[in-house]
C-alpha cells in the first residue's frame, strides 16, 4: 500500500541519486538502506519506497514516520484490493479489464487502486449486498431478467464455457471456485445464467 498516493521511488532512481551503479547499490548500500525505509509493498516483485524517507535516508536525516490509519487516497495493490473485495489478485486485473473496476493508477510499473474506489465497489456490488438493491422508499426499476444479472463473474462464467466445451459444470465451477474465490455452487448457478443468458445454451 502506498498511503495517501504519497510521492515513490524506485531502487534505480535511488542509485542514481546516491551516484553509483544499481549493481553497486544493491549489493553495497540497499541492505542497510531497507533496514531503516522499509518497501511499501512488501510481497511485491516491485520494490517502492517512499520519497520523503528516502531523501531524509540520503540526507542523513532522522527518517519521518509514514501517516498511521487507513485513508481514501491509500493506493492498494491487487492483493490488497483483492482481500477487501474478498476475492482473488485475478480477479481484480479481470473486474480492471472488464471495466468493473478502473484501470487503476501505476507507479513504477506497479497497478495500485484508490482504498475509496476499492471500498465503494465492495459497497456496491451489483444486484447484492449493502447498496446493491434500490433505496428504501424508491419504486422498484425494472426486475432482473436473472438473480446474476450485472453481476461481474457472469462473464468469467460465460468465458469459462466457451473455453471448455463439453466438460461438466460442475468440474468448470470447481476451478472456478478455486481460481476467483467463492463456492462451487455458486459459480454454477453463474455457468447456469451464463449459458441461459450469455451462449443460449445450456448444456450441463
Amino acid at each position: 500500500m502506498i498511503p495517501r498516493g504519497r510521492p515513490v521511488i524506485n531502487e534505480t532512481d535511488i542509485a542514481a541519486r546516491a551516484g553509483v551503479p544499481l549493481a553497486t547499490w544493491r549489493r553495497r548500500d540497499a541492505p542497510a538502506f531497507r533496514e531503516h525505509v522499509p518497501s511499501l509493498l512488501p510481497g511485491s516483485r516491485f520494490l517502492l519506497y517512499d520519497l520523503a524517507q528516502t531523501e531524509a535516508y540520503l540526507a542523513g536525516r532522522p527518517i519521518p514516520p509514514l501517516p498511521a490509519g487507513e485513508h481514501p487516497d491509500d493506493l492498494l495493490t491487487a492483493q490488497e484490493t483483492a482481500t477487501v473485495l474478498g476475492i482473488t489478485p485475478s480477479t481484480v486485473q479481470a473486474y480492471a479489464t472488464q471495466g468493473h473496476l478502473s484501470p487503476g493508477t501505476t507507479r513504477y510499473g506497479a497497478r495500485l487502486w484508490p482504498r475509496h474506489e476499492v471500498h465503494h465497489r465492495r459497497d456496491n456490488a451489483p444486484g447484492q449486498g449493502k447498496g446493491g438493491g434500490r433505496p428504501a422508499g424508491q419504486p422498484q426499476g425494472p426486475r432482473k431478467q436473472h438473480a446474476y444479472e450485472n453481476d461481474p463473474r457472469l462473464t468469467i462464467a460465460a468465458q469459462a464455457l466457451t473455453a471448455a466445451v463439453g466438460t461438466p459444470k460442475s468440474r468448470i465451477a470447481a476451478q472456478l471456485a478455486e481460481q476467483h474465490g467463492g463456492t462451487p455452487r455458486t459459480w454454477e448457478r453463474l455457468l447456469n445464467a451464463a449459458a441461459t443468458h450469455h451462449t443460449g445454451d445450456d448444456n450441463g
